[in-house]
């Protein structure tokens, strides 16, 4: 059976205040003229599930996106990444890492090997139009330094890729 549930709103259903991001709220799934419905709710209005729920549970409102983060599709992220691979420059090598990673993960690029030399281990990345091949250094980056680097390759693309 296929549930197509809208995700997490933007408002409480019971005082149609907005739900504050990092806040916790609760959900229920009801039915209303043969449609499945989720209602959420902030935990303050929270009173208990709506009369004929068929099942409610505790959330989280997500932390709200930047303001005016921008997705770039797949095609413009390649452009950059071609662009900064055709003059390797130190200075970028960690947002070409970044790009490269964002890019495997829009399944963009794949991975034709990888290489290692002495301590260095490289992969060699290919298009999925022929693209390539692009060698790019693994840099084993944490959680924390990807995403500080995304936020400035959002910055970078918005001013120069408008």
């Amino acid at each position: 059976m296929d549930l197509n549930v809208k995700p997490l709103g933007r408002t409480c259903a019971a005082s149609g205040d907005d739900l504050v991001p990092g806040s916790d709220c609760f959900s229920a799934l009801v039915e209303r003229d043969g449609q499945l419905v989720r209602l959420d709710f902030a935990a303050d209005a929270w009173t208990g599930p709506p009369d004929g729920a068929l099942g409610f549970w505790r959330t989280r409102v997500p932390e709200s996106a930047a303001p005016n983060a921008r997705q770039f599709d797949a095609e413009t992220l390649l452009r950059y990444f071609e662009q900064l691979s055709e003059d390797p420059n130190p200075a970028q090598e960690r947002i070409r890492y970044v790009l490269a990673l964002a890019l495997l993960k829009k399944r963009r690029l794949r991975i034709e090997s990888t290489r290692q030399d002495g301590e260095t281990q490289s992969l060699e990345l290919a298009g999925t139009r022929s693209e390539g091949p692009f060698i790019v250094r693994d840099l084993q980056l944490s959680e924390q330094d990807i995403e500080q680097l995304q936020t400035e390759l959002n910055s970078r693309l918005a001013a120069e890729w408008p």
